[in-house]
């Protein structure tokens, strides 16, 4: 199993209108941010998935961290966003998310 089949099959979907762009948090459960980030989204009617790595087996996070690392951005920090398997916002950040959906729907 690829590590992208492993994302997958560990990923909650959560159903949204708004499905223009294929969006993936990487969170923990009990980061506020992280938490702020999901209400950002449900606000927004947003589909996207989620993955609460603190809730997977160490072998489990430490294969898609090191994927991340090798693939995104070395630098983890929750929530880790990553749209379209292209652009990637780490850390909360509001505006980033609002720039990144208004790409998405032109």
């Amino acid at each position: 199993m690829t590590t992208e089949d492993l994302i997958d099959k560990l990923a909650v979907q959560v159903q949204g209108e708004k499905d223009k762009r294929e969006i993936i948090v990487f969170t923990l459960s009990t980061c506020m941010w992280c938490k702020k980030c999901k209400r950002f989204l449900n606000d927004r009617n947003i589909k996207y998935r989620y993955i609460d790595m603190d809730q997977i087996p160490y072998p489990q996070k430490s294969e898609i961290l090191d994927y991340l690392r090798e693939n995104y951005n070395e630098r983890i920090s929750y929530p880790y966003m990553v749209c379209d398997k292209d652009d990637v916002v780490v850390g909360y950040n509001p505006e980033k998310y609002e720039e990144l959906l208004k790409e998405g729907a032109e």
